[in-house]
């Protein structure tokens, strides 16, 4: 084993263990509304990305996410206030002016607002939330445009449309520091509702074109251009995509557990193979390609992507094994301990040990990740 494999060598590590250690989190998050876990996943991903997070414009985007995901359950909640069905629990807070709609809707503005309701929706806003700052972990830790190097070049274009999408969130961030920044260098102080509308036109606008941008230099550089046949990357997009849709009622079979059986791992296995099978044949019939700078796949990309997947298995055995512990019976019950999936989470928590620390963003390598163009290399 080469010295840059070992964890206490800087280096990147390679996006995609990122990428599966985040979705093991997810996952884990997924399965139950418990709150216990679900704090619990937060503040691993808040310790692995302080602990790992490299010094670049887009690994400051968790603090982002973390925002929106707090946006989120205030909004959740918000909604449960005015609109919701019924009371749902015998403990009222306050009543508020209620109007009435058709009985058809299912729905009533107003009312009473009682503290199960409140909790509800607290727990389940928390769930999206922990969710969305997985993902806001992955963007952070793992660039998405270096993960798209290792997209197959039968899938071309949907690489080329996933980089814009990919990076559009880090990007935002990235500009909404350098506008500000130039506020206030003009004497502005960028606050209040004000600032707002002041910020968010250029913000977007910057991504967006820095998006386009990034997605015209791969283009213009040959990315992914092959020589195969045009009826073997058809028929090679079309079992990929056959796959991932089977892998995402797969992954959706295994997050409900209220879905039937066979909507789990049977169509989780069958995506896997059916999109593997078309990879494979998709290679043959096209033309290698040289990449620059490849990132390894070593040791501590196995154990980074293994502590995302005892995420995950923690979090399935309790709820094949103890149900009841992730899925509360009553909002103001004191939530229970799931030991099963709150040991898997906290192994999840390794990478800030076992991941090797990222080099220094002022190294050429470093300047090449951070760069827009640097995928495109």
């Amino acid at each position: 084993m080469r010295p840059q494999h070992f964890p206490h060598h800087p280096r990147h590590l390679h996006p995609g263990a990122w990428w599966l250690w985040a979705v093991g989190l997810a996952a884990a998050a997924g399965r139950t509304q418990n709150p216990v876990p679900l704090l619990l996943a937060l503040a691993v991903t808040g310790f692995v990305v302080g602990a790992r997070r490299s010094t670049a414009p887009w690994a400051r985007s968790y603090t982002a996410f973390l925002r929106l995901a707090l946006l989120l359950i205030a909004v959740r909640v918000l909604f449960q206030v005015l609109l919701s069905a019924s009371a749902e629990g015998p403990t009222v807070l306050f009543t508020l002016p209620s109007l009435a709609l058709p009985a058809t809707s299912g729905l009533k503005l107003g009312g009473a607002v009682t503290l199960e309701a409140l909790l509800q929706a607290t727990y389940e806003g928390l769930q999206l939330a922990v969710i969305l700052c997985c993902v806001g972990a992955a963007n952070a830790l793992g660039s998405a445009r270096r993960l798209l190097r290792y997209v197959p070049a039968a899938l071309y274009e949907i690489g080329v449309a996933c980089v814009i999408a990919l990076t559009f969130a880090p990007q935002l961030v990235t500009d909404a520091a350098r506008v500000r920044q130039a506020h206030r260098l003009r004497g502005h102080r960028g606050r209040g509702l004000r600032g707002l509308r002041r910020l968010a036109m250029p913000v977007v606008e910057g991504a967006l074109e820095r998006s386009v941008e990034l997605a015209a230099a791969m283009d213009s550089r040959g990315y992914g251009r092959t020589t195969g046949d045009p009826l073997t990357r058809r028929r090679t997009g079309l079992l990929v995509l056959a796959g991932l849709l089977g892998l995402c009622v797969g992954v959706y079979g295994l997050l409900d557990v209220t879905t039937s059986a066979w909507l789990g791992a049977p169509m989780l296995l069958l995506g896997a193979l059916v999109a593997v099978t078309g990879v494979v044949a998709g290679r043959r019939g096209h033309t290698g390609r040289s990449r620059y700078r490849p990132d390894p796949w070593a040791l501590p990309e196995w154990a980074v992507t293994l502590s995302g997947v005892a995420a995950a298995a923690g979090a399935a055995l309790d709820a094949h094994l103890h149900p009841a512990l992730l899925v509360l019976a009553s909002p103001t019950a004191v939530p229970p301990v799931p030991l099963l999936a709150c040991a898997g989470i906290l192994l999840a928590a390794l990478p800030a040990v076992l991941a090797p620390p990222p080099p220094d963003s002022a190294t050429p390598a470093a300047r090449d990740a951070a760069s827009p163009l640097g995928v495109a290399a």
